[in-house]
């Protein structure tokens, strides 16, 4: 149990506080493609996703890690992924950057963890079940397009590198912009965690080797799985309300930790302040 709650802290809290020096979102991300026309945020979300895509699939295939997909509920996911996509913009954060903004003492923030974890929860209670029945009758046999075509997934995941990294250079080859800079008030270390600005491909790479650290820790307690928000985040809500221990895992304290590490972060780069969205 001991070494459970620290893993799952440390790497919570990893993630936590390069999130937030990184300010890396998700939302941003895919809002900034349409609004700003920038996809620079978007082209980090592919480099995390490549860099844990060719750590966790070589893990498999070194016989490290134990993985099955199982089938893909088609109508469920769209469904639930345009609710959930009205409700992150609405929110101002995915589930991950909600609980890193959470703590930096955004009072939205709690409100929409409060509400994201209620839901949840009811989403996984004998409530929901017939609905969860329903959805996950419109189904595939395969969770993978590698599983589906009958392909090994390392040409898909060149394909996935080659893209990325196309449109990284890319990005990378444009003019910079010189953005005006107050005089720093640290130097050395201090300076570079707690009070420069990360370059957000930076600390994609970051993110992506946590993400990739994730899948061990995780498994090494039983919880066959990498980075999770959504049922650690219920997990918590009905291990208060029903005080079964069966409901805290690895993930109810990465999920913690991820809240922990916002918090550090926050406080030493002077950036955590209780305040309200502005209207």
């Amino acid at each position: 149990m001991f070494s459970m709650i620290l893993s799952g802290l440390i790497c919570g809290a990893l993630l936590g506080f390069v999130m937030q020096r990184g300010r890396f979102c998700l939302t941003g991300g895919f809002r900034d493609m349409y609004i700003a026309k920038n996809n620079r945020m978007f082209y980090a979300l592919l480099i995390a996703i490549s860099v844990q895509s060719v750590g966790v699939f070589a893990l498999i295939q070194a016989g490290l890690l134990t993985y099955e997909a199982g089938a893909f509920p088609w109508l469920g996911t769209v469904i639930g992924g345009y609710i959930f996509g009205l409700g992150i913009v609405l929110a101002g954060g995915c589930a991950t950057g909600t609980w890193y903004r959470a703590g930096e003492g955004l009072i939205g923030s709690w409100i929409a963890l409060f509400t994201y974890m209620v839901m949840s929860a009811v989403m996984r209670s004998p409530h929901a079940s017939g609905l969860n029945q329903t959805l996950q009758h419109y189904s595939t046999e395969h969770n993978s397009i590698a599983e589906t075509f009958n392909l090994s997934v390392w040409p898909l995941v060149t394909v996935l590198l080659v893209i990325t990294l196309w449109v990284v250079m890319k990005e990378l080859k444009k003019p910079k912009l010189k953005v005006a800079t107050l005089p720093p008030r640290r130097t050395g270390i201090a300076h570079i965690l707690f009070e420069k600005r990360w370059h957000p491909f930076v600390t994609a790479v970051l993110i992506g080797l946590i993400a990739l650290l994730a899948w061990p820790l995780s498994e090494a307690t039983g919880r066959m799985f990498g980075l999770g928000i959504t049922s650690p985040t219920a997990n918590i809500l009905q291990f208060l309300v029903a005080g079964d221990v069966k409901y805290i895992n690895w993930g109810v304290f990465l999920v913690l930790g991820i809240f922990v590490g916002s918090f550090i972060a926050a406080k030493a780069s002077r950036e955590f302040r209780v305040r309200a969205a502005d209207a």
